[in-house]
């Protein structure tokens, strides 16, 4: 079921609210008390899912519940991709050629209405949270692992942060949420998919910049386009991060491409005979969001191989979000 995705969303949610960058505009803005609340009540509710999922299976009310809590999670990970977008310009004020061209986007007035506006979207997506959270307690949901925290009492002091667990990315984007300097490369972005569209050989489109600066968010606003969705048969979005395997990698690929799970033994001829019948001659679209640089051997000598040749339709495009 849909809801069985919600653990690692809020995993993701969680690790990019620790993010030293985050913190560090939250500290600056006074509203470091609401990152905190927030992070801790997501590790909090994270021990709770398991049940939440086995009662949802007879419980309206917990199935609405998830719902809900992951629609609320996809619209803090938004929130926080904004934070950590705004700390570039404290972290990165020369060097990157694309935080440059971020940067130069503010101007002074920009700068104070994304500054108001992201803070009230934190404010307004943890008051949504601690609703939810007061809505779990009647549900009786007891940790069927390890043993949460035990009180989420909003902290007026300084408190070390959660252990941030490995971050994934998801392609959902909150369209209510403006993103300034962003229109001109995602227009940049969609023009280069839709181009040389009778090509046979899968193109990959770099997406660099350092972190922070915005790449995942500029990869959602692409991936959900109309005229992309149009045109490719196939979309996919899969988080890399720190675990660049072909293995891992292409059993993920093909569970996307077939909306099931892959059951085959861990042998890569096999995955990728499934991967090739699974994708066929569809014009596909697939973003890796997250592709660390240190692991460019493998991209080149292992992965790229796999996943462009003699799989997908002409045109068909992988997007790869990394660092430069």
């Amino acid at each position: 079921m849909a809801e069985s995705l919600l653990l690692p969303v809020v995993r993701g949610v969680v690790g990019k609210a620790a993010d030293a960058l985050v913190q560090s505009i939250t500290r600056m803005w006074g509203v470091e008390e609401d990152r905190l609340e927030l992070e801790r009540h997501l590790v909090y509710v994270q021990y709770l899912l398991a049940d939440a999922e086995a009662k949802s299976e007879t419980n309206h009310a917990v199935r609405t519940w998830m719902k809900e809590l992951k629609a609320a999670a996809y619209q803090a990970d938004d929130v926080l991709d904004d934070f950590q977008y705004k700390a570039l310009r404290r972290e990165a004020l020369s060097g990157q050629s694309m935080a440059s061209k971020v940067l130069s986007n503010f101007t002074s007035k920009n700068r104070l209405v994304f500054r108001r506006k992201a803070s009230r979207d934190l404010k307004n997506v943890l008051q949504k949270i601690d609703e939810l959270v007061t809505e779990m307690k009647k549900f009786g949901l007891v940790a069927l692992a390890e043993e949460p925290p035990q009180a989420l009492p909003r902290q007026t002091h300084s408190a070390a942060p959660p252990q941030a667990l490995p971050r994934q990315t998801h392609s959902a984007l909150d369209e209510s949420m403006e993103i300034f300097g962003r229109e001109d490369d995602k227009d940049g972005v969609v023009k280069l998919l839709l181009d040389q569209q009778d090509r046979q050989d899968v193109q990959v489109l770099p997406i660099l910049g350092m972190g922070g600066v915005g790449k995942t968010t500029l990869a959602k606003k692409v991936y959900n386009n109309d005229k992309i969705q149009k045109h490719f048969e196939l979309r996919m979005w899969h988080c890399v991060s720190e675990n660049f395997e072909a293995i891992p990698l292409v059993r993920s690929v093909t569970e996307l491409a077939t909306n099931s799970t892959c059951d085959l033994p861990d042998t890569i001829e096999l995955l990728r005979g499934k991967l090739q019948e699974a994708i066929g001659r569809k014009r596909f679209l697939l973003i890796l969001d997250d592709v660390w640089n240190e692991d460019q051997s493998k991209w080149e000598d292992d992965l790229r191989p796999l996943l462009c040749s003699s799989i997908g339709g002409s045109g068909s495009k992988i997007v790869v979000t990394s660092r430069s």
